[in-house]
């Protein structure tokens, strides 16, 4: 029997393993988690033949490399990457076949910042409470892929699609995220919740997993002190002392004593996922639906 598994040979800055995550757990204390960029994560695993909820990689900025321990499918997208296969150009966005043996390289961002790698069968690493996603706010799922990690998969699905590449998303050059003013907005002064969708921010080289932190204006409170901790939702946009809004991504903890000025729409997060490091940021207003 042919041993299905990948071992990592370069982990690069920062590869997990991410799924749909584990809803359902807040009250526990426990996140959402899975993958950032939902979209670019359902993509390649239909690419491979996978069900959409099958675990795959995602890196961060600089891809990784893997070897096939037997023949398998893979496809690469999310944040464009040179891909290659035994050190030959390979398809990015497209499935390619990985024969036993061979290393398959997905290299850095060309644009974005995360890449997504799915193999067909996925990664079939331990369940935690339903989901084989890494937390890196709780800790739960498997830990940041390091070099010599080896990761089982799945049996064999149907299949790849038959495409020879399928339509994505570019990066944003100008992230705009649709916001709902609220809960707390009214702990905020009025020139502060106008500047929220009227002033210039940038995304912060400190963003990560758990949110998209922003540099620019401080948004001046109306009230001083601090709110009892409070539950936290994915796309809350919180106000730290500094004033600087942070929009809150999967490894959010799921409560907080700042106010949140307000929220931003579910479909908006994808994108803030591949908004590199100064990219400029606009929070727009929307109606409650």
């Amino acid at each position: 029997m042919s041993d299905r598994s990948i071992v990592v040979e370069r982990a690069g800055a920062l590869t997990t393993v991410q799924d749909l995550g584990r809803p359902g757990y807040a009250h526990l204390g426990v996140p959402r988690s899975g993958a950032l960029d939902p979209p670019a994560a359902a993509l390649v695993n239909r690419l491979v033949g996978n069900p959409p909820d099958a675990a795959v990689l995602e890196t961060t900025l600089d891809g990784c490399a893997v070897r096939a321990r037997s023949t398998v499918t893979v496809a690469v997208g999310g944040a464009p990457c040179p891909v290659a296969v035994g050190g030959r150009p390979a398809a990015w966005g497209a499935p390619v076949v990985v024969p036993a043996g061979e290393l398959l390289e997905a290299g850095a961002a060309i644009a974005g910042v995360r890449s997504y790698l799915a193999v067909s069968g996925g990664v079939a690493v331990e369940p935690v409470l339903g989901s084989r996603a890494t937390d890196l706010l709780s800790g739960l799922g498997p830990a940041p892929l390091t070099d010599g990690t080896v990761l089982p998969l799945g049996p064999s699905p149907g299949p790849p699609a038959r495409v020879d590449g399928a339509p994505q998303p570019r990066p944003p050059a100008h992230l705009v995220l649709r916001v709902t003013p609220g809960p707390r907005a009214d702990w905020f002064t009025d020139r502060a919740v106008r500047d929220l969708t009227t002033r210039a921010y940038r995304v912060s080289p400190s963003s990560n997993r758990i949110g998209l932190r922003t540099e620019g204006p401080g948004l001046e409170r109306a009230r001083t002190g601090e709110l009892p901790s409070e539950g936290m939702v994915l796309g809350a946009v919180q106000v730290p002392p500094d004033g600087r809004p942070v929009v809150f991504l999967a490894d959010h903890p799921t409560t907080g004593g700042y106010p949140v000025i307000a929220v931003v729409r579910a479909a908006d997060l994808p994108a803030a996922a591949q908004a590199v490091p100064g990219t400029p940021v606009r929070f727009v207003p929307v109606r409650r639906r």
